[in-house]
């Protein structure tokens, strides 16, 4: 009885995460609330879920409870709550008419991030089934694609970002451009969850602190942080989200020139074995 107890104990945190999803997808279809209030609340919302989803696997892990049925609940739960809700959430801060081409270019970039954002889960789960933990991860902790609550992050940090006064005190975006905007940045995100790129996985991260210094620096750091958080969070939740992609962006390119170097050296390395069985040949034949 206890170790059936224990068992559940990811699968409510799970539940917890598709819970806050539901939440926000519901909400976003009532009336009354503001665009930027509905979007900070739903994002705050949002963060819980993902620290949610961090903890349901750490948590199996550490309780030897991970079971095919925890990780099929846990990418229904991320489905909906970072596949579904995203595009709830822009469809109703851009509140399209039922008529006309912005509207209808608005639903296919909801619907294609979404989609691609069930193909990342598919393959994440395949994959995770297949090698037994392995989860799609590559070595040195890495994900192939973008991991769908990064992509959740990306998506509503620049929602907010240009529904907040700090783009008011520029220019007054137009609702078709912000439209624009955000529809290229649905399917930006949503071709990166289903490409090749190199993710880094936050998980694995260790960072060494060797002095007193750095780990002082690190304090006022996060001080900052916390500050900006408080005052400036649409700036401070884009700049981090969007971070995370040029960070994978240039984990990507420098791997395709090391394999490229790599593959040059191979060719070279066997072009001078060529070229000494050659010589070795002749050799033999003047012999």
């Amino acid at each position: 009885m206890k170790r059936r107890q224990v068992n559940l104990l990811p699968n409510i945190i799970t539940t917890f995460g598709l819970s806050c999803g539901l939440f926000v997808i519901f909400k976003a279809n009532m009336v009354g609330v503001g665009t930027y209030e509905l979007l900070l609340s739903s994002i705050i919302i949002l963060i819980l879920a993902s620290v949610a989803d961090v903890l349901d696997g750490a948590v199996a892990r550490a309780i030897r409870a991970e079971s095919d049925f925890g990780l099929m609940f846990d990418s229904i739960s991320d489905m909906v709550t970072f596949g579904v809700a995203p595009s709830v959430l822009m469809i109703r801060s851009l509140s399209p008419d039922q008529e006309g081409p912005i509207p209808f270019f608005i639903l296919m970039g909801a619907m294609l991030y979404t989609i691609c954002g069930a193909f990342r889960l598919v393959r994440f789960s395949m994959r995770a089934v297949a090698e037994k933990g392995g989860a799609d991860k590559m070595a040195k902790g890495m994900f192939v694609g973008m991991p769908i609550p990064a992509a959740a992050a990306a998506v509503t940090s620049a929602n907010l970002f240009l529904h907040s006064y700090y783009v008011a005190w520029f220019f007054d975006a137009h609702p078709t451009l912000r439209a624009g905007i955000l529809v290229t940045v649905m399917i930006f995100i949503g071709y990166a969850m289903i490409n090749r790129w190199r993710f880094p996985s936050l998980k694995n991260m260790h960072f060494r602190v060797p002095s007193f210094n750095r780990l002082f620096l690190g304090v006022i750091g996060s001080v900052a942080i916390f500050y900006g958080l408080l005052y400036y969070f649409p700036i401070l939740y884009v700049g981090i989200s969007w971070s995370y992609i040029l960070a994978a962006i240039g984990l990507t390119i420098y791997a395709k020139i090391r394999m490229r170097r790599l593959s040059m050296e191979e060719s070279l390395d066997q072009e001078d074995s060529e070229v000494s069985d050659e010589v070795s040949g002749e050799e033999k034949t003047l012999r």
